[in-house]
């Protein structure tokens, strides 16, 4: 996994997302993946951009998600690119939905935990303050308050 200052060429967000950071600068990060030891490569290369550093990344997907994440860092912006999308948030133990079409986009508060379901073949866009996300396995309606892992940001 490395940063790249001046990439040319067009870029895959499917594959290769974009840092956002410090002093407006947009930076590929080519050899990533959602892989123990390449996150934790990326949240140190990144480490200086502190909070202000956001993750863009495309994501494809069928269904429902596996997971509840939150960013404590910052607001997620999520866009839908195709298909229909809902992100559920737990907002003081109640499920507040939002469903996307193409086009449409929600922002996600900082802290606040959700989960992305994708109704059929659904891409979405996501632009994530990635510092100290949490995510818990999805397991009911809302996120267990016991069980959770910290990590770079997913939707």
């Amino acid at each position: 996994m490395r940063l790249v200052n001046h990439e040319p060429n067009a870029i895959d967000l499917r594959t290769t997302p974009v840092h956002l950071g410090l002093g407006s600068r947009a930076k590929p990060v080519e050899g990533f993946a959602w892989d123990p030891e390449v996150l934790h490569a990326y949240s140190a290369a990144v480490a200086a951009d502190g909070a202000e550093g956001r993750m863009v990344t495309i994501f494809d997907g069928d269904g429902l998600g596996d997971h509840w994440e939150r960013h404590p860092a910052g607001d997620e912006l999520v866009v839908c690119l195709s298909g229909s999308v809902t992100v559920t948030r737990d907002v003081d133990r109640v499920p507040d939905r939002v469903v996307l079409g193409p086009g449409e986009a929600t922002v996600n508060p900082a802290g606040t935990w959700h989960a992305v379901d994708m109704a059929g073949p659904a891409s979405i866009l996501t632009i994530t303050a990635g510092l100290g996300t949490d995510h818990r396995p999805r397991t009911g309606a809302r996120p267990t308050e016991h069980v959770g892992t910290s990590g770079p940001p997913t939707p």
